[in-house]
């Protein structure tokens, strides 16, 4: 018999079950976290749980809150069972669980009872984790101020649209009623993710007031930080597994891999949690290890993902187990990404490429395909295209890497797809044209900018788009592979 998640029923779960020693009541908040999806509650909710199990900072727990209006669903879940999630790490050889406790509290959705909380002086830190797209950023990797919610939130009318339109409010009142400011943290996967907090949070303020702006670029902090946990979606499965396997009855479990990483920037005025004390490594510079991470193990799921649908794969361990594909990804990270990073003191980026091979090799973590093929237009400007840019910057091949971006093309003109995108139209139309005219699918400008005018880019796109209509994509992929063979004599 499942036991329905709550505090009362702690007590009553499997001998097998992992839960808090310490007690709810000695938690304070020092922590808002705005966006509780999946990641935020495998990763940085299961930190702050070790260190709470320490005994350490328990003035440091989290208060959940959100901005959307899917949010309010996950707050109404959440409600019911205390604010507790079932963590099911899926390790191959054992799965384990445990009941994490680190949020206690998950804010009304409403951006008025959000700012009155923000302003509460024990608030230290506000994390982010609102998608790799939350930020408004421009193909150029600007501001984009002309984004209807920002133009919204621009004209200060009181009812801010997005969460940086919700953190300036909280920092003007703060900043009138004497409170130093809190630290904005992004714990978002994209490259550089405090820069580009701060550069959202400033480029709105200046719009609404440049003297505010001015105070918020002086006295604010926005660490950088690298994070690293695969988690897959939720769905009735795990929710049932969670309840057959473990006597849980939880409306929002988490599966992870086992595998847990996080790298920031030691820049927090205002204090933080010990977080170093349960894994979390401070360093001066996160951008090395970021972009390890970003071009190794996110620009692997962009490689293997749109092939992956292509060539019939539901499931990434299984494209994984596919030999053409998991050829594809290591020669592709050995031979034209890992060459574009600098090297990082105690760092093997051979033996880190094994692990991400591992990882996505990892059948318990049932990530799918559909997944990684999300959001494309969002996620090759941050995972690939940058590679393409210093690779040619060095001189380098970009055969590969030109055959990753026209399997994305070539999945988004394949009708069987729906795709999962802001700008599904547009890639779709773009898609279609690129079979009599490569070209058209590099002058999608806010996905392109410059990069899909360098001519070198788009001769070898070009020469991978045709190959690909005109043959089959594991055709393609071994010719790839024969080049390596070549090269080899």
């Amino acid at each position: 018999m499942a036991h329905k998640l709550s505090l009362a029923s702690l007590v009553d779960l499997p001998a097998g079950v992992d839960r808090p020693s310490y007690a709810r009541s000695d938690l304070s908040a020092g922590i808002v976290h705005i966006g509780v999806g999946n990641f935020h509650r495998a990763h940085q909710a299961v930190y702050l749980d070790r260190l709470f199990e320490m005994g350490l900072d328990h003035d440091w727990a989290i208060v959940g809150a959100g901005v959307k209006s899917f949010d309010a669903a996950k707050r109404a879940a959440l409600q019911t069972q205390d604010w507790l999630t079932t963590v099911v790490e899926l390790d191959p050889s054992s799965l384990t669980a445990r009941v994490t406790g680190a949020m206690i509290d998950f804010l009304d959705v409403d951006p008025v009872v959000v700012i009155a909380a923000l302003q509460n002086p024990a608030i230290r830190i506000v994390s982010l984790t609102v998608t790799e797209g939350g930020y408004f950023v421009d193909p150029q990797g600007g501001f984009d101020r002309e984004h209807p919610e920002i133009q919204h939130d621009a004209a200060g009318v009181g009812d801010p649209q997005t969460v940086f339109g919700i953190l300036i409010a909280a920092l003007q009142a703060r900043r009138a009623a004497g409170v130093a400011p809190f630290t904005v943290m992004s714990c978002d996967n994209l490259p550089e993710n405090g820069d580009v907090a701060r550069q959202a949070v400033l480029g709105l303020a200046e719009l609404m007031d440049p003297t505010l702006a001015a105070w918020i670029a002086e006295t604010v902090a926005f660490p950088n930080g690298m994070v690293d946990c695969i988690t897959p979606a939720t769905s009735p499965a795990e929710v049932a597994m969670v309840s057959e396997r473990f006597g849980i009855e939880d409306a929002a479990p988490v599966t992870c891999e086992p595998f847990r990483q996080w790298v920031l920037e030691d820049h927090f005025p205002t204090g933080r949690p010990a977080l170093e004390k349960v894994g979390v490594e401070f360093v001066d510079d996160v951008r090395p290890y970021e972009l390890m991470k970003l071009r190794i193990l996110n620009g692997g799921h962009a490689a293997i993902a749109y092939v992956g649908a292509l060539l019939g794969h539901t499931h990434v361990h299984d494209a994984m187990a596919d030999v053409d594909i998991r050829t594809w990804y290591q020669r592709l990270a050995r031979a034209e990404i890992i060459p574009t990073l600098a090297p990082i003191a105690g760092v093997d980026y051979q033996a880190y490429l094994a692990s991400c091979v591992a990882r996505f090799s990892n059948a318990e973590v049932n990530d799918t395909i559909p997944r990684l093929c999300l959001d494309g237009s969002n996620r090759q400007p941050k995972f690939i295209l940058p590679t393409i840019a210093d690779a040619l910057a060095q001189g380098r091949d970009i055969t590969g890497l030109a055959l990753e971006v026209a399997l994305w093309c070539r999945y988004c003109g394949a009708k069987a797809f729906v795709i999962q995108d802001e700008r599904a139209d547009i890639l779709a139309a773009a898609a279609a044209q690129s079979r009599t005219r490569p070209e058209a699918f590099l002058e999608i400008d806010e996905v392109f900018g410059a990069l899909g005018r360098d001519p070198r880019f788009m001769v070898a796109f070009s020469a991978q788009i045709m190959a690909l209509w005109e043959g089959d994509p594991r055709a393609v992929l071994q010719a790839y592979h024969s080049m390596e063979t070549l090269a080899a004599l």
